[in-house]
């Protein structure tokens, strides 16, 4: 069979890592004994709260709006009450037309990258870098400039500012980061806010993990900046602190003028966002501060867990931990991607090769791990760490 003529970009970009992973599954049985382990995926397992699920269902029975198209933008309430909230906690100044709402974070991304770059353009990337970032620059025919990360899987500011040519439009910074864990230091955040300033090009920060950052207080003072929206771009996902992965609720907080060009894409692409889902992501907002602060203890309570198992396992070294994630590097001859696969029959353990998340040029790929802790408690953890620690060569 003939096929009609497909997208040389598209076809030339790697397939989703995570479906690709599921597919280790297929033909393997998990005993009751040793059930899998799945630290494949960052993102909630369980419902929302019950609170907030009513509050979606009786939206679904008696909003007629929530049935609707709404402003492509997002609900103006909601864009407002993230404005609000995020002056407050930053120490800024944010105003709703600086807010756009979209079908989750992704989609956040792919609408700011839209307007900054198009075919032959460059965007930085620090490695271990986010697939899904690579995956969209791939598709649009962008170069991914990646950036190597240094101890703790920090990016320097200087190494970056080496990367930059005529054809660069954005520098992309993830904090806490995915799937390195890392959680970017202020000074740091500001450095490459300065660089990109200096430079004419825009950063991007997604600070999709911030509800579960280990520190207190604000990660950064970029909002402080009396002209923020000049070349600073935030992206924010509702989905893990509220469970909300399935109804797809992301922000962009950038320029007014820069909204209006996002606009463009997101009417093209979604028409609006899912109006239960911002339902939802208001109401939240709104009510569960509380409920949100106790899941971020249980989300440290399994970094320590994490870090602590790792720092016992022989031969493993941990290169980041934060957020939902710890990367490490193993100690089994085998490549990565061999190795993850093979984790699947010899200990019902389901994870990531760093391969996913590296250039195909960086050997390093070939030694590194993902695991996604945040679906495994403190006793799944411990009994993670036993099956690794069987594995030992």
């Amino acid at each position: 069979m003939t096929l009609t003529p497909l997208n040389p970009a598209l076809a030339a970009t790697f397939a989703p890592p995570v479906m690709e992973a599921r597919r280790w599954l297929e033909g393997v049985s998990f005993p009751p004994e040793r059930p899998l382990i799945n630290v494949s995926q960052a993102a909630p397992v369980d419902p929302p709260p019950e609170a907030l699920r009513r509050a979606i269902a009786e939206a679904a029975l008696n909003d007629p709006a929530a049935h609707l198209y709404g402003p492509v933008l997002g609900n103006p309430e909601l864009r407002a009450e993230l404005a609000t909230q995020w002056s407050a906690a930053y120490g800024g100044v944010i105003a709703p037309a600086q807010v756009a709402i979209t079908q989750g974070c992704n989609q956040a991304f792919c609408a700011v990258m839209a307007t900054l770059a198009g075919a032959g353009d460059e965007v930085i990337l620090p490695t271990p870098w986010y697939f899904n970032h690579k995956m969209w620059l791939d598709m649009q025919g962008v170069r991914t400039v990646p950036l190597a990360t240094g101890a703790g899987l920090l990016p320097d500011p200087e190494a970056a500012a080496a990367l930059i040519t005529p054809a660069t439009r954005a520098i992309v910074l993830v904090s806490p980061n995915n799937p390195g864990g890392a959680e970017y230091p202020a000074e740091l955040l500001r450095a490459f806010h300065d660089l990109a300033q200096a430079r004419g090009l825009a950063l991007i920060v997604d600070e999709t993990y911030r509800d579960f950052d280990a520190r207190t207080g604000a990660p950064h003072d970029l909002f402080t900046d009396p002209g923020w929206d000049a070349n600073f771009i935030h992206l924010y996902s509702f989905s893990k602190a509220y469970r909300l992965t399935g109804h797809r609720v992301g922000a962009i907080v950038a320029s007014p003028a820069r909204l209006a060009e996002v606009e463009k894409f997101l009417d093209t692409v979604a028409i609006c966002p899912n109006q239960l889902g911002q339902i939802a992501a208001l109401w939240g907002m709104r009510n569960l501060s509380q409920w949100v602060a106790g899941e971020r203890a249980e989300i440290l309570a399994r970094r320590a867990a994490m870090a602590k198992g790792l720092a016992d396992l022989p031969g493993w070294q941990t290169l980041g931990c934060g957020a939902y994630f710890a990367y490490v590097t193993h100690p089994d001859p085998r490549p990565s991607p061999e190795f993850a696969r093979a984790l699947v029959r010899e200990a019902g353990v389901l994870l990531l090769p760093g391969t996913m998340f590296m250039p195909a040029s960086d050997p390093a790929g070939q030694r590194q791990l993902r695991i996604a802790f945040a679906n495994v408690d403190v006793a799944g953890i411990a009994e993670l760490m036993r099956r690794l620690a069987a594995l030992a060569p």
